[in-house]
């Protein structure tokens, strides 16, 4: 499971990992039959990513999920313990790791406070990123694309070429996030 803030950020990051060659499928607040096919989907294992908010963190059945990555580090700790308690289910071990960028190390701060532990730092390969960003940043470019095309009709309407949502999704903050792994037991 990969959690995000927003609905947007599901949609959005679904598609790029798709481009990607990976089976997401994105679940959030918005629209409940769709929430509940993504969630069959999940559950059935003809998806086995799902992007999520915090709509899925508490009171849905999810009974195996080996690792959470909290893409956006929630605004609220206590969130935080919700969506790593995903993993390790019914005495089940799982992996928590999070992204964190200098717009949300307070965040994350917070969430060590409530824990009572620091949580480790996990260094990514420099090479390895460079590697991989000409293909991630092509996945982004089909995926904005995308979604600039399905939402054009309406924006075109109201005079509004939907840059702006587009931004919201791509948030130039996300470059550069160093990523911290927490095991769970």
């Amino acid at each position: 499971m990969v959690f995000t803030r927003t609905c947007e950020a599901t949609r959005f990051l679904a598609l790029v990992l798709r481009n990607l060659g990976f089976r997401a499928i994105p679940i959030s607040g918005q629209r409940l039959t769709k929430r509940l096919g993504s969630l069959n989907k999940f559950k059935a294992g003809e998806c086995n990513i799902l992007i999520c908010t915090d709509v899925a963190s508490r009171g849905l059945d999810i009974p195996s999920v080996d690792m959470v990555i909290n893409y956006d580090i929630p605004t609220n700790s206590k969130d935080y313990i919700h969506r790593v308690g995903r993993t390790a289910r019914a005495g089940r071990s799982g992996v928590a790791i999070s992204l964190v960028n200098q717009y949300e190390l307070e965040w994350y701060l917070q969430i060590e406070k409530l824990i009572g532990k620091k949580l480790p730092e996990f260094e990514a390969q420099e090479e390895e990123v460079y590697l991989l960003s000409e293909r991630v940043s092509e996945a982004k470019r089909i995926s904005i694309h995308k979604i600039k095309e399905e939402g054009g009709n309406k924006r075109r309407r109201s005079g509004d070429d939907g840059e702006e949502e587009i931004q919201k999704y791509i948030g130039s903050n996300k470059n550069g996030k160093s990523s911290k792994k927490t095991n769970r037991k």
